[in-house]
C-alpha cells in the first residue's frame, strides 16, 4: 500500500534508494505532479538469493518483489522487473545462476504498477527482449504512468518506458523455444492484470505453475470501486478473475509480491526437508477467496450508511 506524505520523508526515503527514484520525482515536481512517497519500497527491494522453484523455473527477484525466470536451450521468458533498482539484482542473480541475461527472449508482466514494472525497460535493454503484456498495461509500459482508470491513480511514481511491447490478448499462449505460457487476464487491482501459467518439469515429475497477480482492492483516497466513473467495471472485472484463478490447475502458486502467497515460509520448509512444501493444488482456490472476501469488506465499506451524531 502506498500513501502521500511530505516531500521531506520522501526525500530522505529517496537517498536510501538511489538516484533513479531521485530524478524521477525531480521530473514530478517540474510537472507539477503531487509529490507521491514509497515508504515499503526499502523493504521490498532487500535482498535475496535467487533459488529453483522447480525444474527451468527460477526466482530471481528481491526479498519483496517477484521476478520468475523459466529457461530453455532455445531462450528464458522473464515475468516482472521490480522497482527501478530491482532491474541490478534481477539480472545478477540470472547470471549467478549460470544463465545469460542476454538469452532471455520474453518479458511479461503482471500488472504495469512501479514495483513490478519499473525495470522492466532496464532489463529490456540488458537483454534485446521482446515485452509483452495486456492492452492495458501495455500502454502503460510505454508512458511509464497509469491513467485516471487506474484504482491507485495519482499515489504511483512514474518509471522509465519500455518501448514496443508486444500487446497480447486473454488466453494467449507466449512462446519462447519448448515454453509454453498462458496468459489469463485478471484484473481488478488494475484494468490490466494478468496471471500467467505453464508446466515445469524435473525429469517427469510436472507440475502446473501459476503466477496469480495482486487481487487486492486498494487504492487512492476517494476513489470507490462501487460508484467509480472512471472505472466502473472493477468489482466485475475483480469476480471474473477470481472465477478464472479458481479454475486454473494450480500446483505452485506465485504471486508478485511473495508475502501475498507465504512464498518464504514455504522455501523455508521445503529446505528443511519437506521436498512437498511448495505444492498446495488448492492455493490458488484460497488465494481467490481470501481476495473475494477482501474486495466483500472493500464493498461493505463503501456502502455502508453514514450516521450524523
Amino acid at each position: 500500500m502506498i500513501t502521500t506524505k511530505s516531500s521531506s520523508v520522501f526525500a530522505a526515503i529517496v537517498l536510501l534508494m538511489g538516484r533513479p527514484l531521485m530524478a524521477q520525482t525531480a521530473d514530478a515536481a517540474r510537472s507539477g505532479a503531487p509529490t507521491v512517497d514509497c515508504p515499503s519500497c526499502i523493504e521490498w527491494n532487500a535482498p535475496h538469493s535467487p533459488l529453483r522453484i522447480h525444474g527451468n523455473t527460477y526466482y530471481v527477484g528481491t526479498n519483496g518483489l517477484s521476478a520468475v525466470l523459466i529457461t530453455s536451450p532455445a531462450g528464458h521468458v522473464l515475468i516482472d522487473g521490480g522497482l527501478v533498482e530491482s532491474a541490478t539484482p534481477i539480472i545478477e542473480h540470472i547470471r549467478s545462476l549460470g544463465f545469460r541475461v542476454e538469452d532471455v527472449k520474453l518479458i511479461l508482466n503482471s500488472h504495469a504498477h512501479f514495483d513490478h514494472a519499473g525495470g522492466i525497460a532496464a532489463l529490456q535493454r540488458a537483454s534485446g527482449a521482446t515485452v509483452a503484456a495486456s492492452p492495458w498495461s501495455a500502454a502503460v509500459i510505454e508512458r511509464g504512468t497509469s491513467g485516471t482508470d487506474d484504482p491507485q491513480h495519482g499515489i504511483l511514481l512514474p518509471y522509465p518506458a519500455a518501448s514496443h511491447v508486444r500487446v497480447i490478448r486473454d488466453g494467449e499462449v507466449v512462446r519462447v523455444g519448448s515454453l509454453a505460457l498462458t496468459a489469463h487476464f485478471t484484473p481488478g487491482h488494475t484494468p490490466g492484470g494478468t496471471s500467467w501459467s505453464w508446466q515445469s518439469c524435473e525429469q517427469d515429475h510436472c507440475l502446473e505453475l501459476v503466477y496469480a497477480d495482486s487481487q487486492t482492492p486498494v487504492s487512492a483516497d476517494g476513489f470507490l470501486f462501487t460508484k467509480s466513473t472512471t472505472y466502473p467495471t472493477a468489482i466485475a472485472d475483480f469476480e471474473r478473475g477470481f472465477a478464472a484463478l479458481e479454475r486454473m490447475r494450480c500446483d505452485i502458486l506465485i504471486t508478485p509480491h511473495p508475502s501475498a502467497s507465504g512464498l518464504w515460509t514455504r522455501v523455508a520448509a521445503r529446505d528443511a526437508g519437506n521436498a512437498s512444501a511448495l505444492i498446495d493444488p488448492d492455493a490458488c482456490r484460497r488465494y481467490a477467496g481470501v481476495a473475494r472476501a477482501a474486495l466483500a469488506k472493500r464493498i461493505a465499506t463503501e456502502t455502508r450508511p453514514t450516521t450524523t451524531p
